[in-house]
């Protein structure tokens, strides 16, 4: 049964909003109602895609960020190789399409998560499996550019007179900046769901580590400012969190943490003090969910909410489970069960939010409660799109920058992947899809290639999220580095 979209007046806050109930939605403002409609697919187009998908055999991994219109279709299809994650998962999964007999994928996202989809499949023995993007252009991205730069190698040169340096690299970063940055100082990779606790193992197993983090500045603020306040917690509490450490360990491993200054998500800096200042004052009472990468600010916001009991901060995972859990919470209690959250990403976590969340409302026919999303950014933040069958898409068109006077929330680079590309692409035969491969680094680092080398850092982070402790090779390089640059 398709949702009903009821007409709804403006938004009594100051942001657009999206009220979900077990088989309702009630968007408040153009932005709101732009992300409802597409949350009900047309049935051609879901038909479409279904057996272009038999045909090629193809799986799908998509980011949460993609663009609502594609997220619905891809909702609703019944191809069972369609998943849509964070980063961290978009790479395994796609392993285990192919491992259950998917015989090609294609990658939603931006390059580099093509690029981490292309190492992890080789490494585990599937080079013969094709990986296309859906773009014959770049992808980009804000983070992975600002890594790019001749700052972010003199970040790492400088890390790397660091005796005991260790490189926590975010993932949002080409394969490239792996490799360039692998040969400087022995880096892992890290996304927004796992980065606290590879931060905790690290300092647990290597004694004196220095932590270089980057390239998202504001990421790197956050976490020095979270380390620092769960130093202050209290023995007991912080070894419920990791069994090595103490207030000690954690006031020292602030002081050697260190953050890149020049880097940030041009999505995830819009949420700062104007937008701040507006949910204080217009949702005193609401959710607020924060990603890492968010101004401090926001930040800040988050925290205390989440030590309150009624936010959370952390990946885009962690802000789709607390959700989940809140509106199972909301389904036992008694009286008026009404959630509000702010989303603070990107706009694009609507759509698994209400999947979610009405399944959740559907298992026992909760039909009281109600779940409102707020996004924080311009009702009226809508591009002209004039292949879609609404005319409009949530955000903007090109790359420009996001205000609350024109916020988009919205990624343009995640845009770039849109439904009518992923058609075309899955309808052209795969010789003909050279162009939309992976980027292919032919250069060679110390004899070594950007292939081999970049990998490197993803394979350490994958070996911590099998076994829970850093890889044995990382460890001594650590121990050893520095007195090898220094021989002589």
């Amino acid at each position: 049964m398709s949702d009903e979209v009821p007409a709804a007046p403006a938004s009594p806050g100051s942001f657009p909003s999206l009220s979900i109930r077990a088989n309702e939605l009630s968007p408040r403002g153009s932005f709101a109602e732009s992300q409802a409609l597409y949350l009900r697919p047309d049935a051609e187009t879901v038909a479409e895609l279904d057996a272009l998908l038999k045909r090629t055999r193809a799986g799908v991994v998509a980011h949460f960020y993609m663009d609502p219109e594609l997220q619905g279709v891809l909702s609703a299809c019944s191809w069972p190789y369609i998943h849509v994650s964070d980063s961290l998962a978009m790479a395994d999964a796609a392993v285990g399409m192919v491992e259950k007999g998917a015989e090609r994928i294609v990658v939603l996202g931006v390059d580099f998560m093509s690029e981490n989809v292309r190492a992890v499949l080789d490494a585990a023995g599937h080079e013969s499996v094709p990986v296309h993007r859906v773009s014959a252009e770049a992808i980009g991205c804000s983070l992975a550019e600002a890594a790019e730069s001749e700052a972010y190698l003199a970040y790492l040169d400088d890390a790397a007179e660091h005796p005991r340096a260790l490189h926590v690299v975010y993932i949002n970063t080409s394969l490239r900046t792996k490799a360039l940055a692998q040969v400087r100082v022995p880096t892992l990779t890290c996304t927004s769901g796992n980065v606290v606790r590879t931060i905790l193992q690290a300092a647990a197993e290597i004694p004196d580590v220095s932590i270089f983090f980057g390239p998202d500045t504001y990421m790197g603020e956050n976490l020095e400012v979270l380390f620092g306040s769960l130093a202050e917690l209290g023995d007991d509490a912080i070894r419920a969190l990791h069994p090595a450490h103490d207030s000690r360990s954690l006031r020292a491993l602030r002081e050697r943490l260190h953050h890149f200054e020049q880097g940030n998500c041009v999505v995830h800096h819009m949420f700062g003090a104007e937008v701040v200042g507006l949910v204080r004052a217009d949702y005193p009472d609401a959710q607020v969910t924060a990603h890492l990468e968010v101004p401090g600010e926001m930040f800040a916001l988050g925290m205390r909410a989440q030590r309150e009991g009624r936010g959370v901060i952390g990946s885009t995972s962690d802000i789709l489970a607390h959700i989940e859990a809140q509106t199972r919470l909301a389904m036992n209690a008694s009286g008026a069960r009404r959630l509000q959250f702010v989303l603070g990403t990107e706009a694009g976590m609507v759509t698994p939010i209400v999947r979610r969340v009405q399944e959740i409302l559907r298992e026992d026919e909760a039909r009281d409660v109600e779940v409102e999303i707020v996004f924080p950014v311009a009702s009226e933040a809508v591009a002209a799109a004039p292949d879609s069958p609404l005319g409009v898409v949530p955000g903007v068109a090109a790359g420009e920058g996001c205000t609350v006077a024109g916020g988009c929330a919205t990624c343009p680079y995640m845009k770039m992947n849109s439904l009518t590309s992923l058609l075309a692409t899955l309808a052209r035969d795969p010789s003909e899809l050279t162009a939309f491969e992976p980027r292919k680094y032919l250069e060679k680092i110390e004899r070594r290639s950007v292939a081999e080398l970049g990998s490197e850092p993803i394979l350490h982070m994958r070996h911590f999220s099998r076994e829970g402790v850093m890889a044995p090779a990382l460890v001594q390089d650590v121990a050893t580095r520095y007195a090898r640059r220094h021989a002589g």
